[in-house]
């Protein structure tokens, strides 16, 4: 039985990854060349062309894109095989992770995180990336090393996590605002001009949900990405934003929050990686430290 030659899986796994001969060739520090001979392997191999030309550039095949998650996966479980099990040295680890957050965690968990590190793996960066979709592809393909994040139908079944905190949505207006003086009630709360966030720019949510019930129906003067944008527009307007409360904490600096005068369900805020992750010593110990931060009290 012939043994294939396994070095293949590399270069298919940069090839799908980048969409381009001359990305994957840097990628894997090989000549355009050497790469074009490997793609050339590669297509003989599978008996697909794995990537067309289309314009001027270059697209994958359905073969191609079936392939490209399982690749992935084998390629860097085999580099966490063939990694030295050494005993974990954080004074000498020298190692980036990647973490995936929405708006908030980072300037409310950001800085002890970052100290802790520092103090514990000088080596060590932090590389924070804006969290824009549930989407599990970024930890499938080992973009991503660490999300946070409600746990919801998007994310990959495979995908593990670990509770940080609960959190709930609260109201929040300018100091000064008419809702800042005395009981708010729900329809107090609902007949002022609302902000909304979404990321998927839609109008309606939990809130909107709590509402209905009661007949009650909020008037979204406007739709925003995100809690930082939300706040800003309601420290500088009569708007009300609707934020979680956990995760809007520093940022509501200087402005009233209040309860919500409705039952709007509570949730819990999650760490998720992908399962390959589980055993990684450096993995682990970065895990522990965001969950030990995350449960300090607000």
């Amino acid at each position: 039985m012939a043994i294939p030659d396994l070095n293949l899986l590399i270069a298919l796994d940069a090839v799908l990854a980048e969409g381009s001969v001359a990305r994957a060739a840097r990628r894997l520090r090989l000549s355009p060349s050497a790469m074009s001979r490997a793609l050339a392997r590669l297509r003989e191999t599978t008996g697909d062309p794995l990537l067309v030309r289309a314009g001027r550039g270059l697209v994958p095949t359905p073969r191609a894109l079936e392939l490209r998650g399982r690749v992935s996966q084998l390629v860097q479980e085999a580099e966490a095989v063939l990694r030295p099990a050494d005993v974990l040295q954080l004074k000498h680890l020298v190692r980036t992770f990647t973490l995936r957050t929405r708006e908030g965690l980072v300037e409310n968990f950001g800085a002890e995180l970052i100290a802790r590190v520092g103090a514990e793996a000088p080596g060590v960066r932090l590389c924070f990336l804006q969290k824009d979709n549930k989407e599990s592809a970024a930890l499938r393909d080992g973009s991503v090393d660490l999300e946070t994040g409600v746990v919801g139908k998007a994310t990959g079944p495979e995908v593990r996590s670990r509770a940080l905190f609960r959190d709930r949505f609260i109201g929040v207006v300018r100091a000064g605002h008419p809702l800042s003086r005395g009981e708010i009630t729900p329809a107090l709360y609902a007949a002022g001009r609302h902000i909304n966030v979404s990321r998927q720019g839609l109008a309606g949510g939990p809130i909107d949900a709590a509402l209905q019930p009661l007949g009650l129906e909020r008037q979204i003067a406007c739709i925003v990405a995100g809690f930082s944008s939300a706040l800003a527009l309601a420290r500088s307007s009569d708007l009300i934003a609707t934020v979680p409360e956990r995760h809007s904490g520093n940022l509501r600096a200087g402005l009233y929050s209040f309860a919500l005068p409705l039952a709007v369900p509570e949730f819990t805020v999650s760490m998720l990686w992908h399962p390959r992750m589980d055993a990684d010593p450096a993995h682990r110990w970065l895990r522990g430290l965001l969950l030990e931060i995350c449960a300090l009290p607000a």
